[in-house]
């Protein structure tokens, strides 16, 4: 027990530094000609947001001893890692044109640098935590010559906006009429410099994120936005009315039907879902798997429910440094008990006996995958030296989350799910021989089953993944958190609605074994995302190369893997409460 408070208090610290509870307690006030922190922090082809490096990796200008800022998990997880930058940008100093350094870049450093111009290379900073960005260089493409120039930036102009005492917004401008060639295989001499130019501005300090997401925010990004919201309410009206209209009444006229039976003749053909009553309710196979995959996707569903909670309380203001991948990583270690009391609870309930191993497989069932996939992908970014490696200390970190925090929750949730002692709820007893299920048409078969109950949730959210997709794999902002969560509620509903009536459906054909294809057909919009990746990155996106390539389709496998677990879990309850209600509205001998 002291182990797991020990756990909870190191995660309860790491999500405070979520919450933007920074160490150093700068207030960002200054005074004239004061020391304001600039830090550079990676490099890295613009349209391969994943692949970025050091921002020393290329020979620019550094100071004698640049020192790396202490960075808290989320950082270094989002590939951040700052260093001291060479500029000196005192408080309201202007500068006309200071030189940083004078060097000959030899013919391995030229080469470096011409790749990176070719490759679109960006520089990322951050000065008293406002972000900036700036190319390296460009490309001379001559048309009627047929050659091409590689130029490399040179001088740098910062213009930076203060109110009072405060730095409101930086900017950044390369001139390319001072770039220097670096086509040819030589020994290039260069002078870096730079110039800094201070101007006043109105706009509070409380305002000057508001910068980064009004471009997420603008008329015709929100005409979209509530297009996407629209076309998702009219999919649920549709589905409800239909549900409402047909479903209901069939409901009803079976009703009638059912229990007026005896009034009927003895030697009636049974047919219909009330005639499979004594095997609706038999357990399904591979009833641990099925317990461990409950209680990791109503984990998740619980971690994506926080997680928006955050969101909406404004914790995940733009560039708030790792905040998102610090509250992901800590919120899903205090859930785990959540995994582990369904899990274990469900298990017992389907009259499982191992609930051990049970216990050990919801643990795996979703980390495992991940945990494989992390180390296929770091060591991939260790071979390219990429940022994205994560340092040893920090995988320790994790791993103590994981055994000082998850692990010990995961258990106790097992302990109380075993000690509940709930039994299942079946409205009807189930007989000893299980009854044949009659020959079916191949599209009542699971996938083609699963093609239709995954196209409507997804049809539902397709608009607004482009908008995520282009804010986690490019370099757009998304902070229109009230959309996206109007858009995940329609999500699950629209999911518990499809596989309430395909499982209707199935159950009127006298096919008993609905268990898993509620899973199944729940959780079917994971794949059809998957899908949407792949054309996403050919059709949507310019990214390439092996590193960038497999952190793309690598980690949205996992994330597409988490969404089955979770709306095949949504799929399943909707399916288990709607079955269990029509059974109890019959007499069931």
């Amino acid at each position: 027990m002291a182990r797991t408070g020990a756990g909870v208090v190191l995660a309860v610290v790491l999500l405070a530094c979520a919450l933007g509870v920074r160490a150093d307690g700068s207030d960002h006030k200054y005074k004239e000609g004061d020391h304001v922190p600039l830090y550079a922090n990676k490099v890295g082809p613009f349209h391969n947001p994943s692949e970025t490096y050091r921002y020393y990796d290329l020979p620019f200008c550094a100071p004698e001893h640049p020192k790396d800022k202490k960075e808290a998990l989320g950082e270094v997880l989002n590939g951040d890692r700052l260093v001291d930058a060479p500029y000196e940008l005192n408080f309201m100093e202007d500068k006309n044109s200071k030189v940083l350094c004078q060097k000959t870049l030899s013919k391995e450093e030229v080469a470096k640098l011409r790749d990176a111009v070719a490759k679109d290379y960006y520089f990322q900073m951050y000065y008293d935590d406002l972000p900036l960005w700036g190319f390296l260089g460009k490309l001379d493409k001559n048309r009627e010559q047929g050659d091409t120039k590689y130029l490399l930036f040179k001088h740098i102009h910062f213009d930076i906006m203060y109110n009072d005492n405060r730095v409101i917004e930086i900017n950044v401008q390369t001139d390319p009429s001072v770039a220097v060639d670096i086509t040819e295989d030589k020994e290039v001499p260069i002078e870096f410099s730079y110039s800094v130019t201070w101007k006043k501005t109105d706009i509070p300090f409380e305002k000057r994120m508001e910068k980064y997401s009004k471009s997420s925010s603008m008329p015709q990004h929100l005409e979209i936005h509530w297009f996407s919201i629209i076309n998702s309410c009219v999919t649920v009206l549709l589905l409800t009315g239909f549900l409402a209209t047909i479903l209901m009444r069939v409901l009803k006229n079976d009703f009638i039907k059912y229990s007026h039976e005896d009034e009927s003749l003895e030697d009636q053909e049974e047919t219909g879902w009330k005639y499979i009553h004594g095997d609706v309710f038999r357990f399904p196979k591979q009833k641990s798997l099925f317990a461990a995959i409950i209680g990791s996707g109503t984990q998740l569903l619980a971690l994506a429910i926080f997680i928006f909670l955050l969101a909406l309380v404004g914790v995940f203001y733009p560039y708030n440094r790792g905040a998102l991948f610090t509250a992901l990583v800590v919120i899903y270690a205090l859930t785990s008990g959540i995994a582990g009391y369904t899990a274990t609870s469900f298990y017992l309930q389907l009259e499982g006996t191992n609930w051990v191993r049970n216990l050990i497989l919801t643990g795996c069932l979703f980390c495992g995958p991940l945990f494989l996939t992390f180390c296929f992908l770091n060591t991939v970014a260790i071979a390219y030296s990429a940022t994205a490696a994560l340092p040893f200390g920090t995988i320790i970190v994790i791993i103590l989350i994981w055994a000082l925090v998850t692990s010990p929750l995961l258990v106790l949730g097992g302990i109380a799910g075993k000690n509940s002692d709930t039994e299942f709820q079946a409205p009807c007893r189930t007989t000893k021989y299980p009854r044949e299920i009659p020959q079916l048409p191949w599209y009542r078969s699971t996938i083609p089953q699963m093609a239709m109950a995954g196209f409507l949730p997804f049809s539902a959210i397709y608009i607004e993944l482009y908008y995520i997709f282009a804010s986690i794999w490019g370099h757009k902002i998304y902070t229109i958190y009230s959309i996206l969560f109007i858009v995940f509620i329609i999500l699950i509903i629209v999911t518990a609605f499809v596989t309430v009536a395909l499982t209707y459906f199935q159950l009127a054909v006298e096919d008993h074994e609905w268990w898993w294809r509620s899973v199944l057909c729940g959780g079917s919009t994971g794949i059809f995302i998957f899908f949407y990746c792949i054309y996403y990155y050919h059709a949507r996106s310019d990214m390439s190369g092996f590193m960038q390539t497999s952190f793309f389709f690598g980690y949205m496998t996992c994330v597409c893997y988490g969404f089955f677990l979770m709306l095949g879990t949504v799929g399943f309850r909707a399916s288990l409460f709607f079955v269990r209600h029509i059974y109890r509205s019959i007499k069931c001998e």
